[in-house]
């Protein structure tokens, strides 16, 4: 085993010393190398740093460069809005005004009583014709029902006015009595004082009596005009009933 480690230690000097010339060199460092040459009688030398006699010489290809093609310019498209709703066309509620005169005073009650229960959507007006040699009364004209009394009631109260009554028979009923004169002059002198007071309703007319004549205006729908005129004819076969404005 030591012989064959000395052996490789001692060519391994002999390798180092071979190539570091300790053996001796050529002169010519070069002279190594043409041993070493491959058939050196059939190189020929072309040129010398020169191109070569009729070789074309080479031209730079510059190669055009075509543009980009030119895009058309987006446009940016809005989202189509939906159509806005057509608006619902109106409907419009024709009225139509009837009036029923003269009648008496207990007619007049049974017509406004049934338009009150089966007819709510006409609102009624009433007028009393008065009869003549009765006098004059300052009053505020007949409400729709005992509660409109009622609730005018307490704001003459509230004014400071307290000698009034609410009418509770025909044909004034629920009208508001201010006063009863024998003549005009004294109805003028108290509607005169309770304007200043701040009553603006009051009003000042003959005083009726029973065997006064009323006239009642109702408004509502046009058709319902049919069914009102078909109602009270039933109830009243002697009363007229006329186009009003």
């Amino acid at each position: 085993m030591k012989a064959l480690v000395f052996l490789l230690v001692l060519g391994n000097l002999l390798f180092y010393a071979f190539s570091a010339g300790y053996f001796g060199r050529p002169d010519n460092p070069d002279a190594g190398r043409v041993e070493q040459q491959v058939a050196p009688d059939r190189m020929r030398i072309v040129s010398r740093g020169e191109a070569p006699a009729g070789a074309p010489p080479k031209e730079a290809v510059v190669e055009e460069v075509k543009p980009a093609e030119e895009l058309p310019p987006v446009t940016k498209t809005e989202p189509e809005k939906p159509a806005a709703p057509e608006p619902e066309a109106k409907v419009e509620k024709t009225a139509v005004c009837l009036s029923w005169r003269p009648l008496p005073a207990a007619d007049a009650d049974r017509l406004a009583t049934l338009l009150s229960k089966r007819f709510a959507d006409f609102k009624q007006s009433r007028k009393t014709l008065p009869s003549e040699g009765n006098g004059w009364w300052v009053h505020i004209p007949p409400l729709p029902n005992k509660a409109d009394a009622d609730k005018k009631a307490g704001e003459l109260r509230d004014l400071g006015i307290t000698d009034f009554f609410v009418v509770q028979d025909v044909p004034a009923r629920f009208a508001i009595s201010l006063g009863v004169f024998t003549n005009e002059k004294g109805g003028q002198e108290r509607l005169a004082e309770l304007k200043g007071k701040g009553v603006r309703s009051a009003v000042l007319a003959p005083r009726p009596s029973k065997d006064s004549l009323v006239t009642i205006q109702a408004r509502g729908p046009a058709g319902d005009k049919a069914a009102i005129l078909a109602a009270v004819g039933q109830a009243l076969p002697k009363s007229e009933a006329l186009i009003c404005k």
